[in-house]
């Protein structure tokens, strides 16, 4: 059965775009797991090695897309977009929703246990980080290269000391910044 994993990466960042990956395995690759549990190295590694193997689609959102749109709708147009380009008998995507796109089954943590879903994990957070680095590049200040654009406090304490970026997501508002809102 050919079977679509599906997963994202900067659900739940405050800066830069969200990333959606499909993927169908060709063959077995070893070494798959969700993406965060990998290092960076190994992340990087795998997905050289997926993408040498598998048939994959990444659908990104930038920071005022999803500003605009919301995040939930967004995730059900990147599942079209994916199904419209992957052909499967199956589509699985992570976590507890389908977004409404009937085609696809959702499973909580398959990014741990379904290879497909993981090498999709592993394609959309590499995604993310190659644009953040890129970010970080252009704004050392802000540490994207350690945060990749996520709400720590390292990226608030960033925030309130330089001020918002045109890459942040004006829709998240965070408590240590409503005095900040000023974009």
């Amino acid at each position: 059965m050919v079977i679509c994993g599906v997963d994202e990466a900067g659900r739940g960042c405050i800066a830069g775009a969200l990333f959606v990956a499909g993927v169908v395995l060709l063959q077995p690759i070893s070494g798959l797991c969700d993406s965060k549990t990998l290092s960076r190295e190994k992340r990087f590694a795998l997905r050289d090695v997926i993408q040498q193997n598998a048939r994959f689609f990444v659908v990104s959102f930038c920071n005022k897309q999803v500003d605009s749109l919301g995040l939930s709708a967004c995730l059900a147009r990147a599942l079209r977009q994916i199904r419209d380009e992957l052909a499967a008998e199956q589509y699985l995507v992570d976590g507890n929703t389908n977004f409404g796109i009937r085609d696809f089954r959702p499973i909580i943590k398959g990014d741990s246990t379904i290879p497909c879903i993981s090498a999709a994990s592993i394609l959309a957070k590499c995604a993310k980080d190659a644009e953040m680095f890129g970010w970080h590049a252009q704004y050392p200040n802000y540490g994207f290269d350690k945060h990749c654009g996520y709400g720590t406090k390292a990226h608030i304490s960033a925030i309130q000391q330089y001020g918002f970026l045109p890459i942040h997501r004006k829709s998240f508002h965070i408590k240590a910044l409503q005095k900040k809102l000023e974009y």
